[in-house]
């Protein structure tokens, strides 16, 4: 079966490429808008499922991967700032805290209506962080602006971070990979073929 990534996120790419399946990747269809009263783990799960499933008409046949991230912090969804001030914001707020990332992997089979879900948890302490270090960081690391309270993990953002604690580190990139794999799995898909 044809696999087809949900996301137009370069990170998602890389992390469903180290497992050296072909696979395409194209926009979901999707509103990210969080609704009223829902909890991060909720957001995160619904708007996984619903990029899996939003391009399941345009891939018959298809396993479709979803996924989603929602962060929390002080029982508030943390978002994507949208802004340099407003990541400078967000990062001032969580400097010294312990942020929890919801990462939600949905698979669904286009073909049998077959929908696995999971979700990956990460504790990730920050730093203390001065609002020269914060500006120096995203100055450096541009692409953070696209992240959930602009901690990016990735390359720079590790300077950010004192402790994470998760089952899978790659949830907290964006895609639970070791959940991924069991449910590869259940739908006849051997990674290590």
């Amino acid at each position: 079966m044809h696999i087809v990534l949900a996301s137009t996120s370069r990170y998602r790419q890389e992390i469903i490429a180290r497992l050296g399946l072909p696979f395409s990747a194209e926009p979901p269809i999707c509103d990210e808008t969080p609704l009223a009263g829902e909890t991060a783990l909720e957001t995160a799960v619904r708007l996984a499922r619903t990029k899996a499933q939003s391009l399941a008409g345009k891939h018959p046949g298809a396993l479709i991967i979803g996924s989603d991230q929602v962060a929390l912090l002080d029982g508030k969804q943390i978002g994507k700032p949208g802004g340099f001030e407003q990541g400078v914001e967000m990062l001032k707020w969580m400097s010294g805290r312990t942020v929890i990332f919801h990462s939600a992997l949905a698979l669904y089979n286009s073909d049998s209506g077959r929908l696995q879900e999971c979700v990956g948890i990460t504790r990730v302490t920050l730093r203390a962080l001065t609002e020269a270090q914060i500006h120096n960081y995203l100055t450096r690391e541009p692409d953070a602006l696209h992240c959930a309270g602009s901690a990016k993990s990735e390359g720079l953002g590790g300077a950010l971070l004192e402790k994470v604690e998760s089952d899978d580190p790659n949830a907290l990139i964006g895609v639970p990979l070791f959940q991924l794999i069991s449910m590869l799995g259940n739908e006849g898909v051997e990674v290590l073929k």
